[in-house]
């Protein structure tokens, strides 16, 4: 006689405590029962379990503060893409629809990366090959009006497609800033153009990409995480609209309000003292709009607009 599977999944559901919280009440029984349905529908043997669970294991051992390879995972599965879309659907239902869209943060962002000022470069080699970006904006609150005082993380890849964590041999933030909007809620720096690359291939994450017959390009695209007092934490990207791969984004990031258009510069007049100034090619105006609201789990450290990270 087989045995009744549904009623061993509702046996596992009704084993969470009274105790536990309200939210652990909601989602975990969906949670436990997706994933027995998974094993049930695909007949899921011991040993391709063991497999998987071996998978997630290597992915932990290979993340570190450089590299999360278990978000590179969710990624390549199009999950951190969706729950970021499923809260942009959340916050659209309120006043925060006039905000920026959002996108996912990768695998690479670093936290500790020193302030700098306004019009100064987070190139911190020189680039011979590379297009050279004036990159400015404004940061604005959900009603349009300027915001001072908002800390911006901007990083992106080097040309050779890899980000300063990934090689030894990049300066430290190479590509990699933190600004403050000024009184008038402007923010500027020196940066590059970014270039389309694969996401890291040698660990679980690209083993998934190879199971599914997938290649592991993004297209050419530049992070921020944007925090102001008072206003909901934005992590977002921008991508080039004359990029490959905004069809097929291996990590399913692209939303068409975030592709942008790198101008060249022709006959724009650049600010006297600015850095590489000789070397710019292309300029873009990206202006964002935080809502209002509070991330209780985020700490903004001010920048001091003194200190220039080396």
């Amino acid at each position: 006689m087989s045995p009744d599977l549904s009623a061993f999944t509702d046996s596992v559901i009704a084993s969470i405590g009274s105790k536990s919280s309200q939210r652990v009440k909601t989602a975990l029984p969906i949670l436990i029962r997706k994933l027995h349905e998974f094993c049930i529908e695909a007949d899921v043997t011991v040993e391709e379990w063991m497999e998987t669970c071996n998978l997630v294991v290597q992915a932990g051992q290979m993340s570190s503060s450089m590299r999360n390879e278990i978000i590179l995972m969710t990624d390549v599965l199009g999950i951190e893409s969706l729950v970021d879309t499923l809260s942009q659907i959340r916050n659209s239902k309120s006043s925060e629809a006039v905000a920026t869209h959002s996108a996912i943060l990768g695998p690479f962002y670093r936290s500790g990366v020193k302030p700098q000022p306004n019009d100064t470069t987070i190139i911190r080699q020189d680039e011979k090959d590379a297009d050279y970006v004036y990159l400015t904006g404004t940061v604005h609150d959900q009603d349009g009006k300027p915001l001072a005082g908002a800390i911006l993380d901007v990083w992106h890849d080097a040309p050779d497609g890899l980000y300063d964590s990934q090689s030894p041999d990049k300066p430290e933030h190479h590509c990699r800033g933190r600004f403050e909007s000024d009184k008038e809620g402007r923010y500027s720096l020196v940066c590059l153009k970014p270039t389309p690359y694969p996401i890291p291939y040698d660990g679980p994450a690209g083993d998934m990409l190879k199971m599914m017959d997938r290649h592991p390009f993004r297209p050419a695209h530049i992070h921020y995480m944007v925090q102001a007092p008072g206003h909901r934490t934005l992590v977002t990207q921008v991508f080039d609209a004359k990029s490959k791969y905004l069809e097929d984004d291996s990590v399913f990031a692209v939303k068409d309000s975030l592709v942008v258009d790198f101008v060249p510069l022709g006959q724009t007049k650049l600010p006297e003292n600015l850095p590489d100034k000789e070397k710019i090619r292309y300029t873009l105006n990206y202006d964002i709009h935080l809502a209002t609201g509070s991330d209780a789990s985020v700490s903004i450290e001010a920048p001091t607009g003194a200190e220039v990270a080396n």
